[in-house]
């Protein structure tokens, strides 16, 4: 019997260490495609302080498009110290009336924490369909489930609006519903048959996004 206990104990250790680091970093080498798991380590006698520092979110992302916002990301892609480490964050920015539209992240959670302006966020729980919105304001922090549907909206009056956003991924991915739907070949009619949008206004938001057929 107390073997039985020691193997289950061994599994449940082998489980929770799984994604524990056996060295001290692993700087993305970026001269390499990602896998699955990442960028392969860069070699360590060429890491340099550089590879734990980003200057990148020191300024505002453009928001002249269609949406009035910008997305500024610290990934493994933008910053290769978090290669490996479960981690990542971003800036947003959005001008009046700016919105990060219906969007998940498929590889990671996120919080959110507001700088500057009043930010109207939600999510869709995936059980019930049950939509959870709240109106952010400066230091306001909300959390953001893995996978799940949920958006973000300047909703101040003509005022700009800051935040940054972690994940609990080196890169959560991202997919932006209405992108997925009305930006690529997607073709109309199954577009329509699985929204039950109508064709005209498909072809209107295509011609809007970009898509084709």
């Amino acid at each position: 019997m107390s073997l039985h206990y020691l193997i289950i104990f061994s599994l449940v250790l082998l489980a929770a260490s799984s994604d524990a680091l056996v060295q001290d970093f692993c700087i993305a080498d970026l001269s390499h495609p990602a896998g699955p798991a990442g960028y392969p380590c860069k070699k360590s006698s060429s890491v340099t302080e550089n590879d734990f520092f980003f200057h990148g979110l020191a300024a505002a992302g453009n928001t002249k498009n269609i949406i009035s916002a910008a997305v500024t990301p610290a990934f493994d892609g933008q910053f290769p110290g978090v290669n490996g480490l479960g981690l990542s964050i971003a800036r947003l920015d959005l001008a009046p009336g700016g919105v990060i539209p219906l969007h998940t992240h498929p590889a990671g959670s996120e919080i959110l924490v507001v700088i500057q302006g009043t930010i109207t966020a939600g999510l869709i729980s995936s059980f019930e369909n049950k939509v959870y919105i709240k109106t952010l304001n400066k230091g306001d922090v909300m959390v953001f489930p893995q996978g799940l549907l949920h958006f973000q909206i300047n909703s101040g009056k003509g005022t700009p609006a800051q935040a940054f956003v972690s994940f609990s991924s080196q890169n959560p991915g991202l997919q932006i519903t209405d992108f997925a739907l009305f930006q690529n070949d997607f073709p109309t009619e199954l577009v329509a048959k699985t929204t039950f949008l109508d064709v005209a206004q498909i072809k209107k938001l295509k011609g809007v996004l970009g898509g084709t057929n």
